[in-house]
């Protein structure tokens, strides 16, 4: 048998793990974030600290890390929105492109899902570029179904980013 990937939740002390993760993703696809790689290298170590640090033990959030034999290879970063107590979002989601088609990205999404279901949440949010069709595949088999008109990606890009949306309520009522 090999080695699955395994996911699990950040420490508070694991910062410069989730930098490297990423920064790796950043320079990986730099279309699928909303932040660029100049924006996030250029950050100090302490707001690394304290990005990682005040969310890791988080009630609103969910930073995971996929591993495989120890090493990190996927992050995830589930959130609950501030403006809307009802929803979550899926605000980061990238594996390394040496471990994709091993699991890990789905083992990220159902971490995230399952935190989002444990907070009572109604809905899980999230956007993803229009032509990165395995990363959509991905969300449409987990249920995810596209919500309104594409976006841009942020200011100024010509990319475009479709909302997708999971409806976990009905879900919960379902398994009650």
């Amino acid at each position: 048998m090999t080695d699955a990937p395994k996911v699990r939740p950040f420490t508070a002390d694991e910062w410069r793990i989730y930098r490297d993760l990423r920064l790796r993703a950043l320079a990986d696809s730099p279309d699928a974030f909303g932040r660029t790689l100049a924006e996030e290298v250029s950050r100090l170590d302490a707001e690394w600290v304290r990005r990682l640090g005040s969310s890791a033990d988080s009630e609103r959030n969910l930073p995971v890390v996929a591993e495989l034999r120890g090493e990190p290879i996927g992050l995830a970063w589930g959130r609950i929105d501030t403006s809307n107590l009802d929803a979550a979002v899926l605000t980061q989601m990238w594996v390394a492109p040496p471990h994709r088609g091993v699991g890990a990205g789905q083992m990220l999404l159902r971490a995230v899902i399952a935190w989002a279901k444990g907070r009572n949440v109604s809905f899980l949010d999230l956007g993803v570029t229009c032509g990165n069709s395995p990363a959509r595949r991905l969300y449409e088999r987990a249920g995810f179904k596209p919500r309104g008109a594409p976006e841009p990606l942020r200011a100024g890009s010509d990319l475009l980013v479709q909302p997708m949306r999971l409806g976990l309520a009905d879900d919960l009522a379902s398994s009650s």
